[in-house]
């Protein structure tokens, strides 16, 4: 297994915190393109994917893209633009709001339902890029992560 100055090509980094940061940058690199890869044989792309299982979290209530905007994994995501892309699919829907008829809310569809259900099916693809962890490390490594993160979102 190379070491990340091995794949990277770099003698040695100025500290083990700018070489965990640019592991944790090159690991999300590889992990956004196998799922890209999954993904893009169901006609998705993440930033869908991840819209569409907040609709099925909320089905068979509506929700706003607010909320999807809120939820989505890459805050820098445009949600209107995904949700567009869903309706087009068929696999999402525009309704009118109940509390404001001015706003509009999104529902997933059954054929939205449907592909997630498919793609549900493939937990052991899902699973692959932490494969070669124990379910202790991968604990670990969530706990670690979650220090990261309480660090940025501050």
């Amino acid at each position: 297994m190379p070491s990340i100055e091995q794949i990277l090509k770099q003698n040695k980094f100025k500290s083990e915190k700018e070489r965990a940061i640019v592991s944790i940058l090159f690991a999300n690199n590889l992990i956004n393109g196998f799922y890209e890869e999954i993904f893009k044989k169901h006609g998705l792309t993440i930033q869908q994917y991840n819209a569409l299982r907040i609709l099925r979290g909320q089905f068979p209530n509506p929700c706003t893209i607010n909320l999807i905007r809120e939820r989505m994994l890459d805050k820098m995501s445009d949600a209107s633009r995904i949700v567009e892309r869903l309706r087009k699919a068929g696999w999402a829907e525009r309704v009118t709001s109940a509390k404001d008829r001015r706003a509009v809310d999104v529902i997933i569809t059954g054929t939205g339902l449907e592909l997630l259900g498919q793609i549900d099916k493939l937990q052991n693809d899902f699973d692959h890029p932490a494969v070669k962890l124990s379910e202790k490390e991968a604990r670990q490594l969530g706990d670690l992560l979650e220090k990261v993160f309480d660090s940025l979102m501050d």
